[in-house]
């Protein structure tokens, strides 16, 4: 009876300490969002206000153009840009992890692990450290400011993990299901898309998500190789509240909650998917 006690104890004290855990690590973030709808003057009061006492939209209205008082700096270009750069280099990095995830999985090649071991090392460079050569070869093939350059660029970033996550989802899939679908007939490519590829969707959407959200969030490197509206980020845009003397706090932060909306949705759609690539696509056999 004390042994059941003492686990029950453990429990609940386990939940409370994993509860106010999550209050300072969300409490940040929660001040983001509720300052995105107060005024700067509310913000900026002394004493403190601690506790809301003005929510509205007027922030948001004001940085996307709308209502009697504007601003200057384009959130709708910034948001088309990272919206854009998300998508595609997110697409292209999918293609083709999944083509060397299943190729990593499946078949055997020469070097095969010096490949793969390559890719991996290729993942622990800080992409700030980068930021220098890449400059120099973007500025000759002329594409600094550019959308494309950004693309390439979050491809690269973005392929050693999916191939790795992808090839450890493929792994747990046994050969014998696609060898079956051959035999009954199916041609491999067939048998991938209509037997493989259904039960790898929870590893695909996985490294889709992590995908979307580095080149989303990135910043060290758009910072230095993008220019104009005709390529700025999102979380480089922020820095555009930025004064000499003052920073416009209510709508940096309306611009962080239009940053961190997406990324919410998105994940909440695929949690599922999310949850079971993590626990078991990356486990690699």
């Amino acid at each position: 009876m004390a042994m059941i006690t003492k686990k029950k104890i453990g429990t609940v004290a386990t939940w409370i300490m994993t509860f106010l855990l999550m209050i300072v690590i969300c409490l940040p973030g929660l001040w983001v969002v509720l300052t995105g709808f107060r005024p700067n003057r509310e913000i900026l009061a002394k004493p403190a206000i601690w506790i809301p006492e003005n929510l509205s939209l007027d922030n948001f209205a004001k940085i996307f153009g709308f209502g009697a008082e504007q601003i200057a700096i384009p959130v709708p270009a910034y948001f088309t840009n990272s919206l854009v750069i998300a998508l595609t280099s997110t697409f292209i990095a999918l293609l083709i992890g999944m083509s060397g995830g299943y190729a990593f999985a499946r078949y055997r090649f020469k070097h095969k692990n010096g490949y793969f071991l390559g890719l991996m090392l290729s993942r622990t460079v800080p992409g700030i450290a980068l930021s220098l050569p890449i400059f120099m070869v973007w500025s000759k093939l002329g594409l600094i400011d550019t959308k494309l350059g950004m693309i390439i660029i979050y491809v690269a970033l973005n392929i050693p993990f999916t191939i790795w996550l992808i090839d450890g989802f493929f792994r747990q899939i046994p050969k014998e299901m696609s060898e079956a679908a051959q035999v009954d007939g199916c041609t491999r490519w067939q048998a991938f898309w209509q037997i493989e590829f259904p039960l790898a969707k929870s590893g695909v959407a996985s490294a889709g998500i992590f995908a979307f959200l580095t080149s989303w969030n990135e910043y060290a490197l758009a910072s230095q190789l993008t220019r104009s509206t005709d390529s700025k980020t999102l979380p480089v845009g922020l820095m555009d509240f930025t004064a000499q003397f003052t920073i416009d706090w209510a709508g940096m932060s309306a611009m962080a909650v239009i940053i961190i909306v997406p990324a919410l949705i998105l994940t909440f759609l695929v949690q599922k998917h999310l949850i079971a690539g993590l626990t078991f696509g990356g486990v690699k056999g």
